[in-house]
């Protein structure tokens, strides 16, 4: 133990000092725009505030600090909140060494990005009325997740979301003495 009392060996035995949970989530977009109004009309996000171009046009800070190629632009970053959930940071990059396309889920790096809903259905039909491309039927899980149902959509610049909703608990919650973070009990 350090004289401050900072135990090193504990904090290495039980994970981060102080995190408490997931802050945000960035994603890069090609269009600002068209993701705004993804996020806020059809997802419901509140956009909260923008941060203006980040470049380095001598040094390499753009390496060093986001591992990116040293003269590639952020033109802009914007910030929303998602319901009570973490909330999501949009960046438009100018790759100086050019964009790939987005991973699938089996790539490595591949994501999706989960929204827990009250009622499956209601929301289903909301992104359908959006013309949101939705990833085949909702799908019951089985086993510790049995009550669960969940289904994925796109959003316009080809990342996947998933929906999610198990309002009755999962299977695994009977008997588990610790659950898994969920919107509706989030101090558990």
């Amino acid at each position: 133990m350090r004289q401050d009392g900072y135990n090193t060996e504990e904090a290495l035995m039980h994970g981060l000092p102080g995190m408490r949970g997931i802050d945000h989530i960035g994603v890069t977009v090609p269009d600002l725009d068209e993701a705004e109004r993804f996020l806020v009309d059809v997802l419901g996000a509140e956009h909260i505030y923008t941060l203006g171009a980040k470049r380095d046009d001598e040094g390499d800070w753009m390496a060093v600090q986001l591992g990116v190629h040293p003269r590639t632009v952020i033109r802009e970053i914007r910030f929303y909140r998602l319901g009570n959930g973490s909330n999501i940071e949009t960046f438009r990059y100018d790759a100086a060494d050019g964009q790939s396309a987005e991973p699938r889920n089996s790539d490595i790096g591949g994501h999706h990005l989960a929204l827990y809903v009250d009622d499956m259905d209601a929301a289903i039909a909301h992104l359908r009325a959006h013309d949101v491309e939705i990833m085949g039927e909702p799908v019951a899980s089985a086993g510790p997740a049995a009550g669960q149902r969940w289904l994925y959509f796109r959003a316009p610049w080809g990342m996947q979301f998933e929906l999610v909703s198990y309002p009755g608990g999962k299977a695994y919650e009977a008997d588990a003495p610790r659950r898994l973070w969920h919107p509706a009990h989030p101090a558990e």
